[in-house]
C-alpha cells in the first residue's frame, strides 16, 4: 500500500455512509453473537477484500488499518479516529467494549437519521439552484447572442423604448461585464456555503430563520439531537455529552452548545438553557418540550422520542420547502422566458417602424 492508498481509502471510508452502517450494523450483530471485536472484523475483513485476493480495497484497508490500532491496545473508538467522522467515534466512545453492539446500533440510527434529514436536504436545495443556474444561463445567453444581431439590424441611433430597452441594457451589461457577473455569483455560492458552518453570532440567528440557512440550521439540529439523545441513551450525563458534543462541533454549533453549557452549569435544565440562549434552535416547540420532560424521570427514553419525533418533521418540512422553492423557481425561469420573448417581438417592432 502507498500512501496515496491510505489517503484514499480513508476519504472514501468516510464518504461511504450508508456502507459504513452496513459495517457497524454487521459489527453489532456479531458481538451479540459472542464473536470477539478482532475475529468479527476480520470476517468482515474476509468479504471486502474477496478472501483475501483484492486487499487494496478502500474498506479492506481500512479494516486492517483499524485491526492494526486495535493490536497496538488502542480501543475502538482510538483506532477509528482519522477514519470516521467524529461524532461516530464520539458515539462509540460512551460506552465500554461490553456496550459496543449498543454504541454501534446508536451509531447506525443516528447515521440512518442524518442521512434522512441530508438527502431531503440536499433534493429541496438541487432542483432550486439548477433552476437559478439556467436563469443566469439564459440571461447571458440573450444577452450575449441574441440581442446584439437586433441592434446591430437596427443601426446605432435607434431608440429602445419598454421592454426592448430592458433587453438592450442586459445585452450591454453581458457583454462588458459577464466574467464580472460570473464571478461574483460564483464567490456568493461558496460564501453561503462556507457561512453555514463558519458564521457564529447574534446576526446569524436572524438569517437563520430564512433559506438556505435556515434548512442548514434544521439540519444541523437534527444531527445534534440524534446524537445527544444517543449519548444519553448510552449513561452519559447531560453536561458530559453536551461538552463533547461542543468540542467536535463547527463554529456555528460550538457557540450555540458553549452558551448552553454555561446555562446549564448555572442550573438551567437543556430545554431552558437553549431558551436563555435567544438562538431558537432547534426551535420554540423542541425547546419548549425538553424544558417540560428534562425535570422527569425517563428523559433518556423521552429525549429518543423527542430526537425521532423532530427528524420526521424536519423530513416533512424540507419536502414542503422543496415544493415550494420548485415552485417559486418555475415561476421565475418562465417569468424569465417571457420577458425575453416580449422583449424580442418589441425590438422586432420598433425595428420595423424605424425602417418604414
Amino acid at each position: 500500500m502507498t500512501k496515496l492508498d491510505i489517503l484514499y481509502s480513508k476519504w472514501y471510508f468516510r464518504l461511504s455512509s450508508a456502507k459504513r452502517m452496513d459495517m457497524y450494523r454487521k459489527l453489532s450483530s456479531m458481538l451479540r453473537n459472542d464473536f470477539t471485536l478482532m475475529d468479527a472484523l476480520d470476517r468482515i475483513w474476509q468479504v471486502e477484500s474477496r478472501n483475501g485476493q483484492k486487499p487494496n480495497e478502500p474498506f479492506a484497508i481500512a479494516l486492517r488499518a483499524i485491526q492494526a490500532n486495535l493490536e497496538r491496545g488502542l480501543s475502538f473508538p482510538d483506532s477509528m479516529r482519522g477514519w470516521a467522522p467524529a461524532n461516530e467515534t464520539l458515539m462509540l466512545s460512551v460506552g465500554d467494549i461490553s456496550k459496543l453492539s449498543i454504541a454501534l446500533d446508536n451509531v447506525v440510527r443516528v447515521g440512518e437519521g442524518t442521512a434522512r434529514i441530508t438527502s431531503a436536504m440536499r433534493d429541496a436545495a438541487t432542483y432550486p439552484l439548477f433552476l437559478l443556474t439556467l436563469t443566469f444561463i439564459i440571461v447571458i445567453a440573450v444577452g450575449v447572442y441574441l440581442v446584439p444581431p437586433l441592434t446591430e439590424a437596427a443601426g446605432g441611433d435607434m431608440a429602445w423604448r419598454g421592454v426592448a430597452a430592458q433587453l438592450v441594457w442586459v445585452s450591454g451589461m453581458s457583454n462588458q461585464y459577464w466574467p464580472v457577473v460570473v464571478f461574483v455569483a460564483l464567490f456568493s455560492f461558496f460564501m453561503v456555503w462556507y457561512s453555514f458552518a463558519n458564521w457564529a453570532g447574534r446576526t446569524r440567528y436572524i438569517f437563520d430563520r430564512m433559506p438556505p440557512w435556515s434548512m442548514y440550521k434544521i439540519s444541523i439540529s437534527v444531527g445534534w439531537m440524534m446524537t445527544l439523545a444517543a449519548m444519553v441513551a448510552s449513561g452519559s450525563s447531560i453536561p458530559v455529552a453536551m461538552k463533547a458534543l461542543s468540542d467536535n462541533a463547527n463554529p456555528y454549533l460550538r457557540r450555540i452548545l458553549e452558551q448552553t453549557n454555561r446555562f446549564i452549569t448555572n442550573g438551567d435544565n437543556l430545554g431552558r438553557a437553549l431558551v436563555n440562549t435567544n438562538s431558537n434552535f432547534p426551535n420554540d416547540e423542541i425547546t419548549g418540550d425538553l424544558a417540560i420532560y428534562a425535570d422527569m424521570t425517563g428523559f433518556d427514553q423521552n429525549l429518543s422520542k423527542i430526537a425521532n419525533d423532530y427528524l420526521d418533521d424536519s423530513v416533512r418540512r424540507m419536502e414542503r420547502a422543496s415544493a415550494l422553492m420548485n415552485g417559486a423557481g418555475i415561476i421565475l425561469v418562465s417569468a424569465i422566458i417571457a420577458w425575453v420573448v416580449f422583449g424580442t417581438f418589441e425590438m422586432q417592432d420598433q425595428i420595423t417602424l424605424a425602417l418604414s
